[in-house]
């Protein structure tokens, strides 16, 4: 059954007793929360995803609660919890939705060693696929965003899985992570956008999420082969400008973005080494996006 089968009244009596089990491929998530607006937020981003029924094996056990004692009542607050454990500092409750977001992608880069994990968008067009790695600030998720209502179908815009086997990207096709400038930005490039309401006052600046596409939602369980990386910068009056990146440098970009490079050690060196030989490498500095949107349909041969 579908999120959005299942009424909001249903959504939050789940939430609020025996817990909400979703399917968010590759992973299955049981959320328990007493916060009120989350049932809605939930909806609101996630209704072609799948409720189980909530027996079986689960990947992660969260929580999104409010605050005990004083901070109940004044100022309320959330907490987050992995496990039974409190896994981040209390954020006001009316960040929980993000903090519920930002909570699954901790569980997953610190637990999912399965994967090679690179902070990175992923998109996918005619089974290969883009990977955009990028530092906070670089327009890698405004982008990602465009590119995903433009013809490329969203994996991820926050991490990048990749089989250390395969060396194929597997999707999840949650939302998009969108931050201050960049959410008027992308309402105006796609006015049809799904998104919450702006949260301001976060760690990260004012942020919005951003629904993914059905389409993305529908296929999530189709991976892709890696084709291209590039890293991108957003820089204001910038021309959209494809340049060519030595191999060696966009190596050492994704190691620095990876969460568990380290970790696998030699076995890491070698899947990343082989994810860089078998693509291209650029970088991309834009300020429009329908530019931009040139630029990556011409990199894929769909122009025109």
């Amino acid at each position: 059954m579908k999120v959005a089968e299942l009424g909001l009244a249903t959504l939050a009596g789940r939430l609020g007793s025996g817990g909400l089990s979703l399917r968010l491929p590759p992973f299955s998530v049981h959320i328990r929360s007493d916060a009120p607006s989350l049932a809605a937020q939930i909806a609101l981003m996630y209704p072609d995803f799948e409720a189980l029924d909530g027996r079986g094996f689960h990947d992660f056990h969260v929580e999104v609660r409010r605050a005990r004692g004083w901070r109940r009542w004044v100022r309320p607050q959330a907490e987050f919890t992995f496990d039974g454990a409190r896994s981040f500092v209390p954020l006001p409750l009316e960040q929980c939705f993000t903090m519920l977001e930002w909570g699954l992608n901790w569980c997953i880069a610190a637990h999912a060693h399965q994967y090679l994990l690179i902070h990175a968008a992923t998109l996918e067009r005619d089974g290969r696929a883009v990977l955009l790695p990028a530092p906070p600030g670089s327009g890698k998720s405004t982008l990602c965003a465009a590119l995903a209502h433009r013809g490329w179908r969203l994996l991820s815009d926050e991490l990048a899985l990749v089989d250390m086997t395969t060396g194929l990207v597997t999707g999840m096709a949650r939302a998009i992570n969108l931050k201050n400038e960049s959410i008027e930005v992308v309402r105006r490039f796609e006015p049809e956008a799904v998104m919450t309401a702006p949260v301001p006052n976060t760690n990260k600046g004012t942020v919005a999420l951003l629904r993914p596409p059905r389409e993305a939602v529908q296929r999530v369980l189709e991976p892709a082969r890696p084709a291209w990386v590039v890293l991108p910068r957003y820089r204001p009056g910038a021309p959209a400008e494809l340049r060519e990146a030595e191999r060696a440098a966009i190596f050492m970009a994704l190691a620095e973005q990876s969460f568990n490079y380290d970790i696998h050690g030699a076995r890491g060196f070698a899947a990343l080494g082989r994810l860089v030989d078998g693509c291209q490498t650029f970088e991309f500095e834009y300020s429009a996006l329908d530019d931009a949107i040139r630029v990556f349909d011409e990199l894929s041969g769909q122009a025109g």
